[in-house]
């Protein structure tokens, strides 16, 4: 397998030197912190995961995959975010749980691992079982449940269009292994309904955040003629001229990871000199002294936000976003390529299983 580039912007041993950063922080248990005494989300651990496994570092990815596996809740779920030896918030976010499933099939992609497949299913199968709980009838997920499993009230557009990716990969991983989810197909439709058609009534008002503007086409919600124009109509309002994605509208704070992940979005329908624009872009947050990424960064003071951290996530975005370019990994195309995926059905053609 090849690794990573980008010519002329950053060479593969670059990105290596990278994930060897990511790697010396990982705990002994496996489990991958934002930077060292700091905390984990899963949603950001499986990033980094994923990351490793593009870069060769496929021990250390299975390290972090083990790690969940080993603390998943009966109830199929994890905590937002946890220290090496405890909870730190015990909250319930959906977004997070289900991203063990884009972090399975991610994995078997890169190593066409069967057995891994098969050995994470159970907390696959349980962790999508326990998010598909919180489906609302016109589709949207409800953002989180406290930890005595009382729902939260709304649902949020970004957390249900990663949610969304997550499901079409917890479909592929099913299908692959041989096991019918209907079910999760009919909600994959109405979930997919809820973005393109209720976006304003169904997701509590998140304008500010860039996230909220490129996520529906990153998760493949939004495609073709209707995702190049999502695009444009709020570029001007996230996109600093040569330099990347701010993460809120109205303040000048560039992040690395919201600029890469926005890039994969514009490869989605096919804008690379754009995306390649953006990576350029990304790589004012490197620190060429140990390959490591600076979270973010505020113009026109040039002072990294927040308080100079360098972040496992942000060093993970960079090198997903490279293969995405680069095409370099056999997992390059999950976040580009939605064909690849089984598609998101029209309500109409989606069975209901209960029907049979």
């Amino acid at each position: 397998m090849s690794r990573p580039e980008v010519p002329g912007i950053i060479t593969a041993a670059e990105l290596e030197l990278t994930a060897d950063g990511m790697v010396e922080w990982q705990l002994p248990n496996g489990m991958i912190p934002w930077f060292p005494g700091g905390h984990a989300d899963p949603w950001n651990h499986i990033e980094a995961a994923m990351a490793l496994a593009v870069t060769g570092r496929v021990e250390a990815a299975e390290k972090a995959y083990q790690w969940l596996i080993d603390i998943q809740r009966a109830d199929g779920s994890w905590h937002q975010y946890y220290l090496e030896n405890e909870v730190e918030q015990d909250k319930l976010d959906a977004n997070v749980i289900a991203y063990i499933a884009t972090g399975a099939w991610h994995h078997y992609l890169v190593t066409k691992d069967q057995g891994f497949l098969e050995t994470i299913w159970p907390v696959v199968d349980k962790a999508i079982e326990w998010v598909l709980d919180l489906q609302q009838p016109r589709g949207e997920i409800l953002w989180a449940r406290h930890a005595d499993g009382t729902p939260w009230s709304f649902a949020l557009l970004t957390g249900s269009s990663s949610i969304c990716h997550s499901l079409r990969c917890a479909v592929a991983v099913a299908e692959h292994l041989g096991h019918e989810r209907p079910d999760w197909e009919l909600s994959l439709a109405m979930l997919g309904n809820a973005i393109r058609n209720h976006r304003e009534e169904a997701f509590a008002p998140k304008h500010r955040w860039a996230m909220d503007w490129y996520y529906p086409v990153l998760c493949g919600a939004l495609t073709g003629d209707e995702a190049i124009a999502h695009l444009a109509e709020r570029r001007d309002a996230f996109y600093m001229a040569d330099k990347g994605i701010q993460c809120v509208s109205d303040r000048p704070w560039i992040t690395a990871a919201e600029t890469c992940e926005c890039l994969m979005a514009y490869l989605t329908v096919g804008d690379k000199e754009f995306a390649t624009k953006l990576f350029q872009g990304a790589q004012t947050l490197r620190d060429e002294s140990d390959g490591r990424y600076f979270t973010g960064i505020v113009y026109p003071q040039l002072e990294h936000f927040p308080n100079g951290e360098k972040s496992t996530y942000t060093s993970a975005a960079v090198i997903l976003a490279a293969d995405a370019l680069s095409e370099a990994s056999p997992a390059s195309g999950l976040f580009t390529s939605h064909d690849t995926l089984p598609e998101i059905m029209a309500l109409d053609q989606a069975k209901d299983p209960s029907l049979d």
